[in-house]
């Protein structure tokens, strides 16, 4: 079984500052040009670790940088490989990003691109949802950084529009999410194509016993690095918890929304059917609304999201495909429509606000059903949840009497009536339909009180007079003509 290295064995002292650590000029250039200084926590213990060689272990708060965590010091290792060839050959993929999601890979890639922009290292992405032509083109012409989720890697693999010989090394972003939604045997496919020799890093906010389990086989003596506490929430989140009925759900976030002056809120829910439904009826609110789930196509999905970053969106509803590693600069609010089936889910959904040491809220709608779930909540964060009782201002109109007379003209007119039996009146009736059949004088006798005609008599021979004579035969090849000439 192999053991875990403390972090702290490696690298007593952490810089803070990203021009301390030993970058390249280009890197750190990207870097203030993103507007970092100063290293987040994780990025200060897991960077000096990659750029040693090491494979790691990387478990940290959603929000708090994993992604330039990995991602800068493989750009570093890599520039080695920099060149202005135009051969594919001289441009083959020498790092691997794996991510569970298209949005999560998509992040990472515009994440990769913004901090290699002044090198000559190429990268690309691969996901499903879109044409495989445009993602063969980019493969084809060769790149160093590949981020792919692993169903579309495998058909790339399979049409053969990709090698992974001489990849050096291999990133698993959101490694639990992977194993949750039955990426295992893929995974297990993929890494079987790599080189043995490789650097391979695990980063997700929530390391389970599984993902242990597959750290032990596919990682050589990692180090764990950990900057707070597994499957911890973030310090700065507020979280609360209502206690709702489901009728009075949307009530209660259309409150929330204007007690707390929220300008933009992500509303989780956990179906695809509801999520559609939800963002409708806030639309019919007056809200600016848009909905992100699974059966969208991944264009409309794509531009769901750059319309909520950009602010033109007011409540973006969501499945908990949006609830992984999406990056959503000062989104002030959270809400957990439906409290999610997975607990670690729950840490994931709320880490989409309070981002990069921003303060944020983090609300969750509770009904009577949900006990269970909210339970499994406690036990994973380790923390008692106080349920609030939340009191609704009860603006809906009043259903209208079916009569406009009030309660007192309808007993008065229901007491006016005669509920005694009445015997219904007799029609009139006619005295010629009471009257026997008597036939008609000159009426003809019916056809079945007639009497048969008699048949013909038979003909001559016993044959009936309906059938004809039968012809000699001889008559008809001139017999009898040549009788008569003779």
């Amino acid at each position: 079984m192999t053991e875990t290295t403390p972090t702290g064995d490696l690298q007593p002292a952490l810089p803070a500052r990203f021009d301390t650590l030993p970058l390249d000029a280009k890197l750190l250039r990207a870097v203030a040009d993103q507007g970092y200084a100063t290293m987040t926590p994780i990025q200060a213990k897991a960077i000096p670790i990659v750029l040693a060689g090491r494979d790691v272990m990387g478990a940290a708060q959603t929000g708090t940088g994993k992604t330039a965590a990995f991602s800068i010091p493989l750009l570093q290792k890599m520039l080695r490989h920099e060149n202005t060839s135009a051969s594919p050959a001289r441009h083959p993929v020498r790092a691997l990003v794996l991510a569970p999601t298209r949005e999560l890979a998509d992040q990472v890639a515009a994440n990769v691109k913004a901090y290699a922009k002044h090198t000559l290292l190429r990268s690309t992405v691969v996901f499903g949802g879109i044409d495989m032509k445009p993602q063969t083109a980019e493969l084809k012409r060769g790149v160093e950084v590949l981020i792919a989720t692993p169903g579309r890697l495998l058909d790339h693999i399979e049409s053969k529009n990709c090698s992974l010989n001489q990849v050096e090394y291999v990133v698993l972003d959101e490694a639990d999410r992977m194993l949750d939604i039955g990426f295992l045997p893929d995974l297990q496919r993929i890494l079987s194509y790599l080189p043995k020799a490789r650097q391979t890093l695990l980063f997700s906010a929530t390391f389970s016993p599984e993902i242990k389990r597959l750290a032990e086989s596919y990682l050589q003596d990692p180090v764990l690095v950990e900057v707070a506490r597994p499957n911890a929430t973030a310090t700065n989140v507020e979280q609360r918890f209502y206690s709702v009925s489901p009728d009075d759900k949307r009530a209660a976030v259309l409150k929330l929304l204007k007690e707390r002056s929220l300008g933009q809120a992500l509303v989780f829910v956990n179906s695809k059917l509801g999520c559609a439904r939800l963002a409708r009826s806030f639309e019919r609110d007056g809200l600016r609304t848009n909905a992100l789930h699974g059966d969208k196509s991944q264009d409309e999905r794509l531009k769901a999201l750059d319309a909520f970053k950009r602010g033109d969106v007011d409540v973006l509803v969501a499945t908990d495909v949006a609830a992984r590693g999406l990056d959503i600069a000062d989104l002030p609010g959270v809400f957990n429509f439906d409290v999610p089936f997975n607990a670690e889910d729950y840490v994931h959904r709320i880490g989409r606000t309070g981002r990069a040491g921003a303060s944020g809220l983090a609300i969750t709608l509770v009904t009577r059903d949900d006990t269970r779930l909210t339970s499994d909540i406690e036990k994973l964060i380790k923390k008692k949840i106080e349920l609030e009782p939340l009191e609704l201002d009860d603006d809906r109109p009043l259903r209208r009497p079916r009569r406009d007379d009030g309660d007192e003209s309808r007993e008065r007119a229901l007491a006016s009536r005669d509920y005694r039996p009445r015997t219904p009146t007799p029609a009139p009736r006619d005295p010629f339909f009471d009257q026997p059949y008597v036939p008609s004088a000159n009426a003809e006798e019916p056809l079945w009180d007639k009497k048969a005609a008699p048949a013909p008599a038979p003909a001559r021979g016993g044959l009936s007079a309906y059938i004809k004579p039968k012809k000699k035969v001889a008559a008809l090849f001139g017999a009898k003509k040549a009788v008569e000439t003779a």
